[in-house]
């Protein structure tokens, strides 16, 4: 039997609509999938101001257990695998902790090795022992170390580019300009540092056109990443380092977004990409905190961070002393503090000066109250310094102190530990003009009198910028350093046979128990 002509276009009309309907449904799944597949997600791990915190540690005034490098890299280990991944350390890796130290952060390079580092800038710190070390540690590296405005150093490069999936990131690297006063100045003759700024505006056209994603690996600190976004364009990323910057939230200047993972291992900084129709749709970044508790181990790296920890045991798990309150090096580039008063005073004893100043830089670590071993001096103070003292007429000591505080606010570690020394201070006056009053064994300092004051070598060759000191030592005619000993008129004692650490746990065995206070050396006046 026939279907009436209308039943047979009513059909009709239903199979063209449902045709319709099927069409353009393909076309907006075709559509999709194209989107889906034009968009690409890598990601990119960070770390910075390692410092050689390769196990697990309570900070000063804490209880809860932080860090542990073999945690962390399992951790990398968990986000890698989710996506095509970089893993970038922003520098002051290979230095500071005894289980750095103690092998000059051979351990370090071989630590990041097993985590297959794909890229490091240099930071002020990996000049700590030298540049033949330094030569040595990158040469052990199978990662690219990275410089752009170090000029004169074997075996740095300006920048690199990665393949991240089918990605291109090229990656500059900067180290802080100011380097020369951060390290002892005899680790960085003859080289030359430029600004971040400068080498970014020389190498970022090049980088760019080889580039899908251009990042800055930084180690001049937060607020210099904020100004190189502000005054340079073309950045995507800056991740950064030396400030020891905990970024929650990852500040947007321009188009650049700029990343900051803390310090010591205590947490792993992650960037995930979105990249599409040839540029950056989304970046979005946080710090993941590493704590042991809740986390596990990666059981290579840790092999790594036991066979170094038992060589530092084995010759520095001797107990020294004790001490009866805890040691504060977590404070000492903001206030006068009980290590730092520790360590002033056993210079000053040591050299049979009238006065100690060091800065609170040189003092890495806190140590808990209790037995002291040899390890926690050499993580406490970590440098190769000797002690020093020169002749400083008061006007000197004055200009050295308002050079110490004129960043306090900013925790530099130019801030002063002293002994021997009075002084009130304002920090809400302008920098230049901060110390009130000086008082030396009791007495109101005096402009044109001398006195002796008991330092390192590094500050009293100008290091953080202690332009006093390098200056009065310089002007004596018979000024030389023989045998790496500074010698001159000026200069009264000298002992490069013996670094500050091991005169440290020197005087801890004489003494055998210590329990500084905080004795009210530094107070602060005005508001």
């Amino acid at each position: 039997m026939q279907q009436p002509k209308r039943e047979k276009e009513r059909v009709h009309g239903t199979k063209a609509i449902l045709l319709r309907a099927l069409l353009v449904a393909l076309i907006t799944l075709t559509v999709a999938s194209g989107l889906s597949a034009e968009e690409k997600l890598i990601r990119i791990l960070h770390v910075n101001d390692f410092h050689g915190y390769a196990e697990p540690h309570k900070p000063f005034g804490s209880q809860v257990m932080v860090g542990g490098i073999a945690y962390l890299s399992s951790a990398v280990n968990r986000l890698r695998s989710e996506r095509p991944t970089l893993l970038l350390a922003a520098g002051d890796m290979i230095q500071g902790n005894t289980w750095a130290n103690f092998s000059k952060g051979e351990s370090v390079i071989e630590l990041m090795n097993a985590m297959k580092v794909d890229a490091m800038v240099i930071g002020n710190h990996e000049f700590d022992f030298g540049q033949d070390i330094l030569k040595k540690r990158i040469s052990e590296s199978t990662f690219p170390v990275l410089g752009a405005n170090v000029l004169g150093l074997e075996g740095l490069k300006p920048y690199v580019v990665k393949e991240v999936g089918d990605i291109r990131v090229g990656i500059l690297g900067v180290v802080a300009e100011d380097t020369p006063v951060l390290t002892h100045p005899n680790n960085v003759m003859s080289l030359k540092f430029v600004s971040a700024n400068e080498a970014a505006e020389r190498y970022l056209p090049e980088l760019r056109k080889a580039s899908d994603v251009v990042m800055v690996l930084s180690h001049v600190g937060h607020h210099g990443d904020r100004l190189l976004a502000e005054q340079v364009k073309g950045i995507d990323v800056i991740i950064g380092g030396h400030s020891h910057t905990k970024v929650v939230d990852p500040p947007v200047i321009g188009e650049t977004v700029i990343f900051q993972a803390w310090e010591h291992a205590k947490a792993l900084g992650v960037v995930d990409i979105s990249y599409g129709n040839g540029g950056i749709r989304k970046i979005k970044g946080y710090l993941e905190e590493v704590r042991p508790a809740e986390g596990t181990e990666d059981n290579a790296v840790q092999a790594i961070v036991l066979k170094y920890k038992g060589l530092v045991d084995a010759a520095l798990n001797q107990t020294i002393g004790e001490s009866e309150v805890d040691l504060d090096g977590e404070n000492v580039r903001r206030r006068e503090t009980n290590l730092g008063n520790l360590i002033g005073d056993i210079v000053r004893e040591v050299s049979g000066a009238e006065a100690g100043l060091i800065n609170g830089g040189a003092i890495r670590t806190s140590i808990v109250k209790g037995a002291l071993r040899a390890k926690d001096i050499y993580s406490a103070v970590p440098f190769d310094n000797y002690v020093v003292a020169v002749k400083l007429k008061g006007r000197q000591i004055q200009e050295a102190l308002e050079h110490g505080f004129s960043a306090a606010e900013k925790g530099a570690g130019a801030f002063p530990q002293v002994s021997g020394i009075e002084l009130k201070y304002d920090l809400s006056s302008p920098p230049g003009s901060r110390i009130k009053e000086v008082r030396i064994q009791g007495k109101q300092i005096e402009p044109e009198k001398e006195y002796s004051v008991a330092s390192i070598d590094f500050i009293a060759a100008g290091g953080d910028g202690y332009k006093a000191f390098g200056d009065a030592i310089r002007s004596s005619k018979d000024y030389s350093v023989i045998g790496g000993a500074m010698k001159g008129e000026r200069v009264v004692y000298s002992n490069p046979g013996m670094w500050l650490r091991d005169v440290v746990i020197e005087y801890i065995k004489f003494h055998k128990r210590v329990n500084p206070r905080i004795e009210g050396r530094m107070v602060p006046v005005g508001k």
